[in-house]
């Protein structure tokens, strides 16, 4: 018997996928988001079919994704969008901060409202960053941003903050957040165990279990760093 419906935003993503499976294999009723618009739509729903997953594809539309939400009743909402410059200059797009406002802000937001405005009161679990600051890159501000309305929304709520998110099973590549990963990993073999479990790379399918386990974590209403997300249990 399924432990309850979780619906996750940002599904088709490297750790979405993975945050999928993961739900899937503790015995959720995962409910992947696909944009309806989305040209891979048909092949997403085969791919996502084929873990035991269900596909959800409601317009970014405010009033329509709070009464999916109202519906599913889902015990956690994952909050997993992003954006990438390689992305928006696929789709003809300036890449920066606008792409960060629109996407990773916007409609994370609009995600949060809907959870909200529901009544369900599902656990909104995000996918933040180290180092999410208010004054620092556009990237980091927003999330910033995000977590500060987590606070304020009366929603039980988790920010999870890992450093990066790498892994050679990653289908979109990231050359520049690659060759990063890489060099800080490799001063880290030097250094001592807290700061590798706080600072180096975390593949998806780890990442996904940290991130599942907080559907029933005891304490919500928190900031989760890496070490914690990387725990074996």
């Amino acid at each position: 018997m399924a432990r309850g419906a979780a619906f996750v935003a940002g599904a088709t993503g490297y750790t979405g996928r993975a945050v999928v499976e993961r739900l899937v294999a503790d015995g959720f009723e995962a409910v992947a988001h696909v944009r309806p618009d989305s040209s891979r739509l048909a092949s997403e729903r085969e791919r996502f079919a084929a873990v035991g997953a269900k596909v959800d594809t409601t317009s970014w539309d405010e009033a329509a994704m709070t009464e999916t939400l109202r519906k599913l009743a889902p015990v956690a909402v994952f909050a997993l969008l992003g954006t990438t410059r390689a992305r928006e200059k696929r789709e003809g797009k300036e890449p920066g901060a606008a792409g960060y406002e629109a996407v990773d802000y916007g409609l994370t937001a609009l995600l949060l409202r809907a959870a909200k405005a529901s009544g369900v009161r599902p656990r909104y679990i995000y996918l933040s960053a180290a180092g999410a600051r208010e004054g620092a890159s556009a990237y980091m501000a927003v999330r910033a941003r995000i977590e500060r309305e987590l606070a304020a929304s009366g929603l039980p709520w988790y920010a999870a903050r890992p450093a990066f998110i790498s892994g050679p099973d990653r289908e979109e590549k990231r050359t520049g957040e690659h060759l990063m990963s890489g060099l800080l990993d490799g001063v880290l073999k030097v250094a001592g165990r807290r700061a590798r479990d706080r600072w180096a790379s975390m593949d998806a399918p780890t990442l996904a279990r940290g991130l599942v386990r907080l559907v029933t974590d005891p304490t919500p209403d928190r900031v989760v760093a890496a070490d914690e997300l990387r725990r074996d249990s």
